[in-house]
């Protein structure tokens, strides 16, 4: 017995097929009815970004492979400057970059990430903190896509308790020597140009001890970026395991802006508001995949729609999505007031990435079996979720987090 490899059938077989991952831009409580024409002209230029990708990331995922022009094709379209206030780039309010998030995450997990990274992360990172020379030369190139930008923190052993980082950066005679490793680090091994943090190890001197960044070209001798396999989430983008053993840079290398641990927190709060709208982009695209099932999918002689269990699992559903879109909108009319404070971000991100889950959970379940393929995308989004989930501070450290601002006393210590 054969199977039709492009049907995905048994010869013969009839087997009914659902067009489940067309937008449907749900909005029930009418959260974005009102957004601004600015903020949604650069909404419709990221779904028009969608809709030229089509279904193209389900096979790259499905292959672990990453895209680079779709990368390239994001900075094209001036996507990557997630609310970056900056002379030299074009300004996009945190409205229409959480829209941008959501809606590119509505669409795959692997490109949001893309997006964070080489935006919220990588370009920020130099935006708050670079000279004006590294600004000159690295800031358009990053903007546009042609050039990869990497936000080098995590270490295999300092996840969470990343202000432990063990990455050392020495004084040299002429400049500076990086040594250690980091893990989980996006577009590290892409061929572009990583910010490293790392400790200052220079006895007896002002810096000793203290944490600061480094601008890295990936071609550096001693840098060694090797691509992580084995992913079962977020396969469409490349993460590496970065080795730095006497990496020699130039005495400009470094960031003149960065002197603690803080001012890498105060990127990964700006970004954490950007997971909280990535995960909304994911619960909708499976509140969305579901209820178009449930319309189209016959059982027993009616629509699935029809049963009241799946009824109340898509009110269920509706019920967390539109909570997590209240929760977005909110953030970001608090970051352009300037009134957003870094814990507010943190019970966005704990909500919505916990809620997503469950919404995933809750659309997979309501496919039956058809859930687990991955053309039909809840399954895909589901496992992204998971690594969104961990991102940007665990849901354990975001509690900690609001635990300490509501009690005003700290558990890390």
């Amino acid at each position: 017995m054969t199977i039709d490899a492009d049907a995905r059938t048994l010869p013969g077989e009839r087997v009914a097929h659902y067009d489940l991952l067309g937008r449907r831009d749900t909005d029930y409580y009418a959260v974005f009815a009102d957004i601004p024409d600015a903020d949604r002209a650069v909404w419709d230029t990221a779904k028009a970004f969608a809709d030229e990708v089509g279904t193209r990331m389900q096979g790259e995922w499905d292959a672990a492979s990453y895209p680079i022009d779709l990368v390239k094709r994001m900075g094209e379209l001036e996507l990557f400057t997630d609310g970056i206030e900056h002379d030299e780039l074009p300004y996009t309010s945190p409205l229409a970059a959480g829209l941008v998030n959501m809606e590119i995450s509505r669409h795959d997990g692997s490109l949001a990430t893309a997006l964070a990274v080489q935006g919220g992360l990588a370009l920020r990172t130099l935006a708050f903190y670079g000279s004006p020379e590294q600004q000159q030369r690295w800031l358009k190139p990053l903007a546009d896509g042609t050039v990869l930008g990497a936000f080098a923190l995590t270490e295999p052993d300092h996840g969470s308790d990343s202000v432990s980082l063990e990455t050392t950066a020495t004084l040299t005679a002429d400049g500076w020597s990086l040594s250690g490793t980091k893990k989980w680090i996006g577009n590290g091994a892409s061929g572009g140009i990583t910010f490293v943090w790392a400790r200052v190890d220079n006895e007896g001197g002002d810096d000793h001890g203290k944490v600061r960044c480094f601008l890295v070209e990936q071609d550096t001798p001693g840098y060694v970026g090797t691509v992580i396999t084995g992913k079962v989430s977020l396969r469409g983008i490349h993460q590496a395991h970065i080795a730095m053993d006497d990496v020699r840079l130039p005495a400009d290398a470094v960031l003149p802006g960065t002197h603690t641990f803080k001012d890498a927190s105060v990127v990964l709060f700006a970004t954490r508001s950007g997971v909280a709208w990535s995960a909304l982009g994911h619960a909708t695209a499976c509140y969305e995949i579901a209820r178009t099932y449930a319309t189209e999918r016959m059982q027993f002689g009616k629509p699935l729609a029809k049963f009241q269990m799946v009824q109340e699992r898509l009110a269920q559903m509706l019920d967390e999505l539109t909570a997590m879109q209240l929760y977005c909108r909110r953030l970001a009319d608090l970051e352009s007031s300037g009134g957003l404070r870094p814990t507010q971000a943190s019970l966005a991100k704990y909500h919505n990435t916990r809620a997503a889950r469950r919404v995933a959970a809750i659309a997979r379940d309501l496919l039956g079996g058809n859930g687990i393929l991955l053309e039909n995308g809840v399954m895909q989004h589901m496992a992204d979720i998971e690594a969104i989930h961990t991102y940007e501070g665990t849901e354990s450290v975001q509690a900690l987090l609001l635990g300490r601002d509501i009690t005003g006393m700290s558990a890390f210590v």
